[in-house]
């Protein structure tokens, strides 16, 4: 597990919607297929809103009808970290940024090959880095 940096809630505040800031930071969600990572098709890869940390690469992402943006994979086994999550009344699998502890969603076991994964991400706690030409 790498060192975690610790983001000042008053700086996030500014540079966040408060939607968004709801969402990374008291682990909230987006309304389903209102994300404007939803249905984004352009070559590059997903950021955390928060800190810049890498997460996805597009050539994960997939469609897969559930309203958020859905990768099968995250760009390494350390970008990710995840936490067992019981709010709803059910068990699911968290996951936020392993660089800043935001929310990032849940990842499910219902995606496609070669995974398996369903790594089912808020639009609100990204960024992206368009591919370079």
């Amino acid at each position: 597990m790498k060192d975690k940096i610790k983001l000042e809630e008053e700086e996030l505040k500014k540079r966040l919607s408060p939607l968004a800031f709801h969402v990374t930071q008291n682990k909230g969600t987006e309304r389903p297929f209102s994300g404007e990572y939803y249905q984004h098709l352009e070559e590059g890869t997903y950021l955390c809103i928060c800190c810049g940390q890498e997460l996805f690469s597009s050539q994960a992402k997939y469609e897969s009808g559930s309203g958020w943006p859905s990768y099968f994979q995250a760009v390494s086994k350390d970008a990710i970290e995840e936490e067992v999550d019981e709010t709803i009344g059910m068990r699911r699998t968290e996951i936020h940024c392993s660089k800043c502890g935001s929310h990032l969603g849940h990842v499910f076991p219902d995606g496609p090959k070669p995974t398996g994964l369903r790594y089912c991400v808020n639009s609100l706690s990204l960024g992206f880095k368009k591919k370079e030409s």
